[in-house]
């Protein structure tokens, strides 16, 4: 089944009961039992609900895993998985990175005894040497928020085999339509599902998805014990965004591969990111580990002053965090969605005051190109 149909047929897009082609919302906190100790297959919501479990299935399928789980929001999904770790270990964690990943692991795990080194792990030799005797995983972003780095995650998983490390994959700005991390070597995949899995900006929700089964039991325990757990309502919501998904990120990346060269040409842009350029630093593992480059573009303009100017002077393009929406978002993250990174990191890494980040929709992207123009003139 090609991947624009599978979107749309994951096997649980009916109500088996009643045939309904959309999955009802089962909107309950319990379940009527039997009797003690035995039910119809749930018993309280936050274990499982039908709605939730649909979907659950149904990530699992798009991403080739064993177990979905859904969670409230990426951050959820993400702080569920950091449990599987203990005071004492230490993770490999790519260095640029969504500002809410390193403030959860800086200032929350660190707190907990986990430790954590900030690498590249664009470059496989960083990975090699940065592993120590407790080194657990390696955490990646591929491509990163929000310079675009890629991540060789054959490469790194390679790796990480031999080390008996497992490869946790933060897979928000491709999805599986166009990148499918476990196929790579990837023990754990994890998705922002607020983001274009939703796609339509209207709801808040996280997705993990597992290679191993046995660890996908471990991880659902921890989901239960703590609560981070996604609603029947969201679930059914992001159910109805997987249906979409081919068309979106099909139309998303056509904006973006117009877009961005055409930035290049405008005399106030320094540097253009983006992996479907071919001198992006890494367009080459970017076309052979995925389908496509995504719609995520970010640029660096001549000063901070007029990266302020331009998202001010705009009437197309809405100046919001988060991205994947079908409508065209901008941001500057050194005062927006990394605001919680120091100065001083921030630098380092390269995410400068005048670095704009837009969330190409699927817009007319001759009205975006002219939306920025004008914005640029003001």
């Amino acid at each position: 089944m090609r991947k624009d149909t599978k979107v749309l047929h994951t096997g649980v897009e009916f109500d088996e009961r009643t045939g309904a082609v959309s999955v009802p919302i089962y909107q309950t906190s319990t379940f009527r039992q039997k009797s003690v100790g035995e039910n119809y297959g749930y018993e309280y919501s936050r274990t499982g609900n039908p709605t939730r479990e649909a979907l659950e299935k149904a990530a699992a399928e798009l991403e080739g895993g064993t177990r979905g789980l859904a969670f409230s929001s990426g951050l959820a999904a993400i702080t569920t998985v950091l449990m599987l770790f203990r005071s004492g270990d230490h993770l490999l964690v790519s260095d640029d990175i969504y500002g809410g990943t390193f403030r959860v692991i800086d200032k929350v795990f660190k707190e907990f005894g986990l430790s954590v080194s900030f690498i590249d792990t664009s470059d496989p030799a960083a990975v090699e040497a940065g592993i120590k005797n407790n080194t657990r995983a390696i955490f990646i972003e591929s491509p990163t928020n929000p310079l675009l780095k890629v991540t060789d995650i054959q490469a790194v998983a390679k790796i990480a085999g031999v080390h008996g490390l497992l490869v946790i994959v933060d897979n928000t700005f491709l999805t599986p339509y166009w990148q499918r991390p476990l196929e790579l070597g990837a023990d754990v995949v994890l998705h922002s599902a607020t983001k274009y899995l939703g796609g339509h900006s209207d709801l808040v929700a996280g997705l993990v998805v597992v290679k191993d089964a046995k660890l996908g039991e471990r991880l659902h325990f921890l989901q239960n014990a703590t609560g981070n757990i996604l609603g029947p309502f969201d679930s059914w919501l992001l159910m109805r965004g997987f249906k979409t998904l081919a068309v979106r990120m099909e139309k998303h990346e056509e904006n973006a591969r117009k877009l961005a060269p055409w930035l290049k040409t405008l005399p106030q842009v320094k540097r253009v990111f983006y992996p479907g350029l071919t001198e992006h630093p890494g367009h080459d593992i970017a076309k052979k580990q995925g389908t496509g480059f995504g719609g995520m573009i970010s640029f660096e303009l001549e000063s901070p002053e007029l990266a302020l100017s331009l998202l001010k002077g705009l009437k197309i393009i809405t100046l919001a965090e988060s991205l994947g929406g079908v409508e065209s978002l901008i941001s500057l993250p050194a005062k927006m969605t990394h605001a919680s990174i120091p100065p001083e990191r921030r630098k380092e890494i390269g995410i400068s005051d005048a670095l704009v980040r837009i969330s190409v929709g699927i817009e007319n992207v001759e009205d975006l190109k002219e939306d920025i123009r004008l914005g640029l003139s003001k």
